[in-house]
């Protein structure tokens, strides 16, 4: 796990090494124990290492392969690095180190784009061949593993976090507004290749992009996901489907124990997470290591799930530690939770995933985590509401359950020059138009491959990584989700949800854990909009960037600013939040 920047030039120049390590300060949090940069000709990159597998200094990065001709940057964790690793031997490879890295540069020389099938982890990375000149990009099934790539007249750009890239004066900051229309409706979620800027991409989930000599891309899709019930495991009991998913759950957890260093668990109390830590006890872990964090009541809301996370902690005998952040340290970290963002995120836990992974990367470099269950296994609200909608009407019910803003509301939002009022829309649409599956299946498939990557997964990269501490989501395990998309719907939909998922747990976990009322990460201050938080929106929103820049209709603001406990979506999240961490992150980054 680390980060990395790089420069590909086609202009004949070579790469600027102070700009290099202008790129490289920014991702340092990263990898906060080693760093590296090589310049080779018009290619050059840096590389920050988090030291989790292989602690030695023969797997440092970027790395270079003389006699394959061959120079990789690394971002991740590929936990079948050693099947692999005896699979190239016998092809006649021969290693130097002993960890992951080296194994995914001889995978490369070795099968070529067919090596990203057979890693199974998370991962971005960037392959530099000496004597073609061309540079492989690649990125994991679920885009757990950032990577941005900004295109200039001289050349790209490339990296593991987007304000890096801005150190480069060439790259484009212009606001790309078909992005902030997507971020504005679809509750922050602006599906890939955009991002905010219309300089800067991010390589789609499951993809690779080869570069030639001369500049020329091609872009490939090297994994899909397909959610759509298979007859013949429907046709099995329903207790050999539930074993079925218990096994791969259980493969999926033993994977993400693969390190040289002790591996804990953010435990929030509910059945994803409280699941991995019974899974984990019973592979006989001992000594685990759980986290859980809190925060002060507001709006007559519980700002902690304590009660629920030291049960489990106490079944399962671990070291638990419980972490409460009082108000006043929340907003103190709110400037430093917005600046780690590579995108701006509204949701309320980014600030609690900041404060947690500080406290916890204290104790540790690597964690499990329970992101991604609710949308391979149905665990939200919305899915039951979508099971009896006809095939045709799928997209225009998705869109009623979970955009924050009709095209109506945003046109009053923001200003007709930068509108695109259906955008979202469009793309729910062709999205459920191009895949099969019932109305729930298409939401489950848009949700896993789309939302995910951008909200969750993405949240939980940017926060931990900030203080270099490396997350491994077990449920986002390609075979385990492949599984789950074969499932029948009711598997998943029944008991509220994640039905096969509470019906494993029943069997390892405190019944009074698994069957209660769907928990989340409780931030109260930031959904109750009040006081030193009101503030400080308005003082983003009334400030002269704000209005310089342009994007919103002065009255829609100031009719938000004097009504903010009316500005709740459909899915419980504030709609003034949401435009006033968009204005903070843009100031953030001098955007």
């Amino acid at each position: 796990m680390c980060g990395f920047v790089g420069v590909r030039r086609f202009d004949g120049r070579a790469p600027d090494a102070a700009l290099l390590q202008r790129m490289s300060q920014v991702i340092a949090p990263r990898g906060p124990d080693a760093h590296g940069l090589i310049i080779q000709g018009p290619f050059g990159v840096a590389h920050r290492r988090l030291k989790v597998i292989d602690l030695s200094e023969t797997a440092q990065q970027p790395m270079v392969d003389m006699a394959l001709g061959l120079t990789l940057v690394f971002n991740g964790c590929i936990y079948n690095y050693r099947e692999l690793r005896e699979a190239l031997q016998a092809r006649g490879y021969t290693f130097t180190s002993s960890g992951d890295t080296e194994v995914v540069l001889k995978a490369f020389h070795a099968w070529g784009q067919g090596a990203w099938a057979r890693l199974h982890g998370m991962f971005a990375v960037v392959v530099h061949e000496r004597d073609s000149g061309r540079i492989t990009l690649a990125r994991d099934r679920f885009g757990i593993k950032p990577l941005y790539i900004a295109q200039t007249p001289g050349g790209v750009r490339f990296g593991s976090s987007l304000p890096a890239l801005l150190c480069d004066p060439e790259v484009d900051r212009t606001i790309d507004t078909m992005a902030l229309n997507h971020y504005l409706c679809w509750h922050a979620v602006v599906p890939p290749p955009l991002t905010l800027l219309k300089g800067v991409r991010k390589l789609p989930p499951g993809s690779s992009l080869v570069i030639d000599a001369e500049g020329q891309g091609d872009l490939h899709t090297w994994w899909q996901l397909k959610v759509e019930a298979d007859p013949a495991l429907a046709r099995l009991p329903a207790e050999e489907r539930e074993s079925l998913v218990e096994q791969a759950l259980r493969t999926a957890v033993r994977r993400r124990t693969v390190a040289d260093v002790p591996v804990g668990v953010l435990l929030s109390g509910g059945v994803d997470s409280s699941l991995i830590v019974a899974l984990l006890a019973e592979a006989g872990q001992m000594g685990l290591q759980t986290f859980s964090i809190g925060f002060d009541a507001a709006g007559g809301e519980a700002g902690d799930e304590f009660h629920y996370s030291d049960l489990v902690a106490q079944r399962f005998d671990t070291e638990h530690h419980r972490i409460h952040i009082p108000s006043s340290e929340l907003m103190d970290a709110l400037p430093a939770t917005i600046a780690a963002m590579s995108e701006p995120m509204a949701s309320y836990d980014n600030v609690a995933f900041y404060l947690l992974s500080q406290a916890v990367s204290r104790h540790t470099k690597v964690v499990q985590s329970g992101q991604g269950a609710d949308e391979v296994f149905a665990g939200y609200h919305w899915y039951p509401q979508l099971a009896e909608v006809p095939v045709e009407r799928a997209a225009a019910a998705y869109e009623q359950v979970f955009f924050d803003l009709s095209p109506a509301a945003l046109q009053a939002l923001l200003r007709p020059e930068v509108l695109y009022p259906d955008a979202s829309q469009a793309y729910v649409a062709q999205h459920f138009r191009s895949i099969g599956g019932s109305s729930v299946e298409k939401a489950l498939h848009l949700d896993t491959t789309v939302m995910l990557v951008d909200d969750p997964v993405k949240r939980v990269d940017n926060m931990t990584m900030a203080w270099g501490l490396e997350a491994r989501v077990p449920f986002l395990d390609h075979e385990l989700v492949e599984l789950a998309g074969r499932l029948p719907v009711a598997d998943k939909l029944h008991d509220g949800g994640k039905g096969v998922l509470k019906a494993i747990a029943r069997r390892h976990l405190p019944r009074e854990v698994v069957d209660r009322p769907k928990g989340y990460f409780p931030v109260p201050i930031l959904k109750h909009i009040d006081g030193p938080v009101l503030e400080l929106v308005r003082d983003a929103l009334h400030s002269r960037a704000a209005r310089e820049r342009g994007l919103f209709q002065p009255h829609a603001i100031e009719a938000m600013l004097a009504r903010p406990d009316q500005q709740l979506t459909p899915l419980r999240g504030s709609r003034l939040w949401q435009v006033g961490l968009l204005e903070m992150w843009l100031q953030a980054h001098a955007i």
